[in-house]
């Protein structure tokens, strides 16, 4: 495998190859198949990987800190992967397990998350704006002053999650589990709060433009 032409952008086609720990920081890597890859503990640092297809990849522990992300990425496994300021508008992370992961910083506006696996992850400060997240798992997830206005979290779970000074404004709730939640100054103008779980739930300071009413 000729590693210098990949880093290059001249191979483009590399589904289900084996490229565990190689340092792929900076390269072009825009448009290429990565699709069932096997990429754990590689460096992803700086690269451009826009409109490459990583369905289905491991990306166990890797390295993709300012990585343009921008990419399918459905299925993949981004356990314990290095995600901070990454750029990740509009990625297809659907059904992607991300547990343990770093996000700090990273750009998830318009992002595909529908039943992904963000447990254990940080995303204090995340731009989520817009962003699909129906049926995520976000138990315990550090959302503090992250923006998730116009967010769809249908059905999602944030039970015990941590959304302090976080913008929920104009999102969908709607049958979302937020028991023992942490919403302290949370906003929350214009959400569709119906038929959520707020039992146990911190809500003090929150801006609400409706009444809340809970799950029986």
């Amino acid at each position: 495998m000729d590693i210098q032409a990949i880093r290059s952008g001249k191979v483009k086609q590399l589904a289900g190859v084996d490229l565990q720990d190689e340092d792929f920081s900076k390269s072009e890597l825009s448009g290429a198949n990565f699709a069932g890859a096997k990429l754990s503990g590689a460096d992803f640092t700086n690269a451009k990987l826009s409109g490459a297809v990583l369905d289905g990849a491991n990306l166990v522990g890797c390295q993709l800190i300012g990585t343009d992300l921008r990419a399918s990425l459905t299925g993949a496994n981004l356990m314990q992967a290095d995600l901070t300021e990454a750029d990740l508008r509009g990625s297809n992370l659907r059904g992607a397990n991300l547990m343990r992961s770093r996000l700090t910083r990273a750009n998830l506006a318009g992002a595909f998350l529908s039943g992904t696996n963000l447990m254990g992850v940080s995303l204090q400060g995340v731009d989520l704006r817009g962003a699909d997240l129906r049926g995520a798992n976000l138990s315990g997830v550090n959302l503090h002053g992250a923006n998730l206005s116009q967010a769809d979290l249908q059905g999602a779970q944030l039970s015990e999650a941590n959304l302090e000074e976080a913008d929920l404004q104009g999102a969908n709730l709607a049958g979302a589990n937020l028991a023992g939640a942490n919403l302290l100054c949370a906003e929350l103008q214009d959400a569709n709060l119906e038929g959520i779980n707020l039992i146990g739930a911190c809500t003090i300071g929150t801006v609400l433009a409706q009444p809340m009413s809970t799950m029986p």
